[in-house]
Protein backbone atom coordinates (compact mmCIF):
# COMPACT_ATOMS: atom_id res chain seq x y z
CA UNK A 1 0.00 0.00 0.00
CA UNK A 2 1.40 3.37 -1.02
CA UNK A 3 1.98 5.92 1.70
CA UNK A 4 2.12 9.59 0.76
CA UNK A 5 4.73 11.36 2.83
CA UNK A 6 4.72 14.80 1.20
CA UNK A 7 3.74 16.60 -1.98
CA UNK A 8 4.45 14.39 -4.99
CA UNK A 9 6.36 11.73 -3.09
CA UNK A 10 5.22 8.29 -1.87
CA UNK A 11 6.81 5.19 -0.36
CA UNK A 12 5.87 1.55 -0.06
CA UNK A 13 7.47 -1.05 2.19
CA UNK A 14 7.63 -4.81 2.44
CA UNK A 15 9.28 -7.32 4.80
CA UNK A 16 12.81 -8.43 3.94
CA UNK A 17 15.27 -10.60 5.84
CA UNK A 18 19.04 -10.29 5.70
CA UNK A 19 21.20 -12.65 7.75
CA UNK A 20 17.91 -13.89 9.28
CA UNK A 21 17.15 -10.39 10.55
CA UNK A 22 14.01 -8.50 9.55
CA UNK A 23 15.26 -5.24 8.07
CA UNK A 24 12.41 -4.46 5.68
CA UNK A 25 12.85 -2.69 2.37
CA UNK A 26 11.32 0.39 0.82
CA UNK A 27 10.74 1.86 -2.61
CA UNK A 28 10.22 5.56 -3.24
CA UNK A 29 8.04 7.12 -5.92
CA UNK A 30 8.37 10.72 -7.09
CA UNK A 31 5.83 12.39 -9.36
CA UNK A 32 7.26 14.92 -11.79
CA UNK A 33 5.37 17.97 -13.04
CA UNK A 34 4.85 16.08 -16.31
CA UNK A 35 2.86 13.44 -14.41
CA UNK A 36 5.55 10.83 -14.97
CA UNK A 37 6.71 8.78 -11.99
CA UNK A 38 10.26 7.93 -10.95
CA UNK A 39 10.37 4.65 -9.01
CA UNK A 40 13.58 3.87 -7.12
CA UNK A 41 14.34 0.44 -5.63
CA UNK A 42 11.16 -1.34 -6.77
CA UNK A 43 9.66 -3.91 -4.42
CA UNK A 44 7.17 -6.69 -5.12
CA UNK A 45 3.79 -5.17 -5.90
CA UNK A 46 0.31 -6.66 -5.89
CA UNK A 47 -2.73 -5.65 -7.93
CA UNK A 48 -3.87 -3.12 -5.35
CA UNK A 49 -0.50 -1.39 -5.31
CA UNK A 50 -0.35 -1.37 -9.11
CA UNK A 51 -3.75 0.32 -9.16
CA UNK A 52 -2.57 2.90 -6.61
CA UNK A 53 0.52 3.64 -8.67
CA UNK A 54 -1.51 4.04 -11.84
CA UNK A 55 -3.85 6.46 -10.08
CA UNK A 56 -1.07 8.89 -9.21
CA UNK A 57 0.71 8.91 -12.58
CA UNK A 58 2.46 7.04 -15.34
CA UNK A 59 5.65 5.17 -14.48
CA UNK A 60 8.28 6.77 -16.70
CA UNK A 61 11.50 5.72 -14.98
CA UNK A 62 12.48 2.66 -12.96
CA UNK A 63 15.79 2.93 -11.13
CA UNK A 64 18.01 0.22 -9.66
CA UNK A 65 20.14 2.64 -7.61
CA UNK A 66 23.01 0.38 -6.54
CA UNK A 67 24.54 -3.06 -7.01
CA UNK A 68 22.31 -4.71 -4.39
CA UNK A 69 18.80 -3.37 -5.02
CA UNK A 70 17.85 -5.22 -8.16
CA UNK A 71 15.88 -8.25 -6.90
CA UNK A 72 12.44 -7.06 -7.99
CA UNK A 73 13.40 -4.89 -10.95
CA UNK A 74 12.60 -7.47 -13.64
CA UNK A 75 9.12 -8.09 -12.25
CA UNK A 76 8.40 -4.37 -12.00
CA UNK A 77 9.68 -3.67 -15.51
CA UNK A 78 7.49 -6.48 -16.86
CA UNK A 79 4.47 -4.60 -15.48
CA UNK A 80 5.61 -1.20 -16.78
CA UNK A 81 7.12 -2.14 -20.12
CA UNK A 82 7.17 1.41 -21.51
CA UNK A 83 9.16 2.81 -18.58
CA UNK A 84 12.86 3.56 -18.96
CA UNK A 85 15.09 1.36 -16.81
CA UNK A 86 18.14 3.07 -15.35
CA UNK A 87 20.75 1.06 -13.47
CA UNK A 88 23.81 1.76 -11.34
CA UNK A 89 27.18 1.24 -13.05
CA UNK A 90 28.38 -2.33 -12.70
CA UNK A 91 24.91 -3.81 -12.55
CA UNK A 92 25.05 -4.54 -16.27
CA UNK A 93 27.76 -7.12 -15.49
CA UNK A 94 26.11 -8.49 -12.37
CA UNK A 95 22.67 -8.75 -14.01
CA UNK A 96 23.21 -9.08 -17.78
CA UNK A 97 19.58 -10.21 -18.05
CA UNK A 98 18.41 -6.70 -17.19
CA UNK A 99 17.88 -4.81 -20.44
CA UNK A 100 18.53 -1.27 -19.26
CA UNK A 101 17.95 1.97 -21.11
CA UNK A 102 20.72 3.79 -19.29
CA UNK A 103 23.72 2.94 -17.17
CA UNK A 104 23.96 5.93 -14.87
CA UNK A 105 27.16 7.96 -15.05
CA UNK A 106 28.72 9.90 -12.20
CA UNK A 107 29.38 12.89 -14.46
CA UNK A 108 25.91 13.21 -15.96
CA UNK A 109 23.52 16.01 -15.07
CA UNK A 110 19.95 15.40 -13.97
CA UNK A 111 17.39 15.47 -16.76
CA UNK A 112 14.69 16.51 -14.29
CA UNK A 113 14.16 19.97 -12.84
CA UNK A 114 12.57 18.59 -9.66
CA UNK A 115 15.16 15.92 -8.84
CA UNK A 116 18.94 15.94 -8.55
CA UNK A 117 21.16 12.91 -8.13
CA UNK A 118 24.79 11.90 -7.78
CA UNK A 119 26.99 8.85 -7.37
CA UNK A 120 27.91 8.32 -3.71
CA UNK A 121 31.51 7.26 -4.23
CA UNK A 122 33.82 5.23 -2.04
CA UNK A 123 31.48 3.39 0.35
CA UNK A 124 32.00 -0.38 0.57
CA UNK A 125 30.62 -3.17 2.74
CA UNK A 126 31.60 -6.63 3.96
CA UNK A 127 28.71 -9.09 3.76
CA UNK A 128 30.51 -12.37 3.09
CA UNK A 129 33.97 -13.86 2.60
CA UNK A 130 34.50 -12.29 -0.81
CA UNK A 131 35.93 -9.12 0.73
CA UNK A 132 34.77 -5.49 0.59
CA UNK A 133 32.08 -4.88 -2.02
CA UNK A 134 31.16 -1.65 -3.77
CA UNK A 135 27.70 -0.14 -3.53
CA UNK A 136 27.99 2.13 -6.59
CA UNK A 137 24.94 3.89 -5.20
CA UNK A 138 23.17 6.84 -6.71
CA UNK A 139 21.37 9.07 -4.21
CA UNK A 140 18.54 11.47 -5.02
CA UNK A 141 17.23 14.82 -3.81
CA UNK A 142 13.58 15.73 -4.36
CA UNK A 143 13.52 19.52 -4.12
CA UNK A 144 9.80 20.04 -3.57
CA UNK A 145 9.58 17.83 -0.48
CA UNK A 146 13.18 18.51 0.61
CA UNK A 147 13.79 14.76 0.75
CA UNK A 148 17.13 12.98 0.45
CA UNK A 149 16.61 9.45 -0.89
CA UNK A 150 19.26 6.88 -0.01
CA UNK A 151 19.35 3.11 -0.37
CA UNK A 152 22.13 1.36 1.57
CA UNK A 153 24.44 4.25 2.43
CA UNK A 154 22.68 4.88 5.76
CA UNK A 155 20.29 3.04 8.07
CA UNK A 156 18.03 4.07 10.92
CA UNK A 157 16.74 1.09 12.88
CA UNK A 158 14.64 1.91 15.93
CA UNK A 159 12.12 0.45 18.40
CA UNK A 160 9.66 -0.36 15.60
CA UNK A 161 11.87 -3.26 14.49
CA UNK A 162 11.94 -6.76 16.04
CA UNK A 163 14.17 -7.38 19.07
CA UNK A 164 16.78 -9.36 17.15
CA UNK A 165 17.13 -6.57 14.61
CA UNK A 166 17.41 -3.97 17.35
CA UNK A 167 20.12 -5.93 19.15
CA UNK A 168 22.06 -6.54 15.94
CA UNK A 169 21.83 -2.88 14.91
CA UNK A 170 23.09 -1.82 18.34
CA UNK A 171 26.06 -4.15 17.89
CA UNK A 172 26.99 -2.71 14.49
CA UNK A 173 26.32 0.93 15.38
CA UNK A 174 23.15 1.71 13.43
CA UNK A 175 20.49 1.73 16.16
CA UNK A 176 18.64 5.05 16.27
CA UNK A 177 21.47 6.60 14.29
CA UNK A 178 21.25 7.82 10.72
CA UNK A 179 24.48 6.39 9.41
CA UNK A 180 26.15 3.34 7.88
CA UNK A 181 27.21 0.49 10.14
CA UNK A 182 30.57 -0.84 11.31
CA UNK A 183 30.44 -3.25 8.37
CA UNK A 184 30.73 -0.31 5.99
CA UNK A 185 33.17 1.53 8.23
CA UNK A 186 35.60 -1.39 8.32
CA UNK A 187 35.35 -2.02 4.58
CA UNK A 188 35.66 1.57 3.39
CA UNK A 189 39.20 2.80 2.71
CA UNK A 190 38.65 5.58 0.18
CA UNK A 191 37.68 8.13 2.81
CA UNK A 192 38.37 11.21 0.65
CA UNK A 193 36.01 10.01 -2.07
CA UNK A 194 33.32 9.46 0.56
CA UNK A 195 33.97 12.87 2.08
CA UNK A 196 33.66 14.58 -1.30
CA UNK A 197 30.34 12.86 -1.91
CA UNK A 198 29.02 13.81 1.53
CA UNK A 199 30.00 17.43 0.99
CA UNK A 200 28.05 17.51 -2.28
CA UNK A 201 25.01 15.98 -0.59
CA UNK A 202 25.17 18.52 2.22
CA UNK A 203 24.83 21.26 -0.40
CA UNK A 204 21.28 20.05 -0.97
CA UNK A 205 18.56 21.67 1.15
CA UNK A 206 16.98 18.55 2.63
CA UNK A 207 15.17 18.01 5.91
CA UNK A 208 13.85 14.47 5.42
CA UNK A 209 15.91 11.34 4.76
CA UNK A 210 14.35 8.25 3.19
CA UNK A 211 16.42 5.07 3.18
CA UNK A 212 15.67 1.52 2.05
CA UNK A 213 16.18 -0.05 5.47
CA UNK A 214 15.09 1.71 8.64
CA UNK A 215 12.63 4.35 9.76
CA UNK A 216 12.33 7.53 7.71
CA UNK A 217 13.84 10.61 9.34
CA UNK A 218 11.16 13.28 8.98
CA UNK A 219 12.91 16.26 10.55
CA UNK A 220 16.45 17.56 11.03
CA UNK A 221 17.68 15.00 8.54
CA UNK A 222 20.62 17.06 7.29
CA UNK A 223 22.12 17.40 10.77
CA UNK A 224 21.62 13.72 11.53
CA UNK A 225 23.11 12.68 8.19
CA UNK A 226 26.08 15.00 8.75
CA UNK A 227 26.69 13.65 12.26
CA UNK A 228 26.40 10.08 11.01
CA UNK A 229 29.08 10.57 8.42
CA UNK A 230 31.31 12.49 10.79
CA UNK A 231 31.27 9.34 12.92
CA UNK A 232 31.83 7.18 9.87
CA UNK A 233 34.81 9.18 8.59
CA UNK A 234 36.19 10.40 11.92
CA UNK A 235 36.15 13.98 10.70
CA UNK A 236 33.92 17.04 10.75
CA UNK A 237 32.18 18.96 7.99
Amino acid sequence: MLRKIDTNIWVDEQPLKFWQLEIGTRMTIIRLSSGELIVTSPIQVDEKTIQEINEIGNVGFIIAPNLFHHLFVSEFKAIYREAKLWIAPGLESKRPDLKSDRIMNKDEKSIWEEVEYLLFEGVRVIIDFSGPLKFNEFVFFHKESRSLILTDTAFNFDETFPLRTRLASQAIGSYKKLRPSFLEKIATKEKERVKNSVQKILNWDFKRVIMAHGSIVENDGKRKFKEGYEWFLGTSF
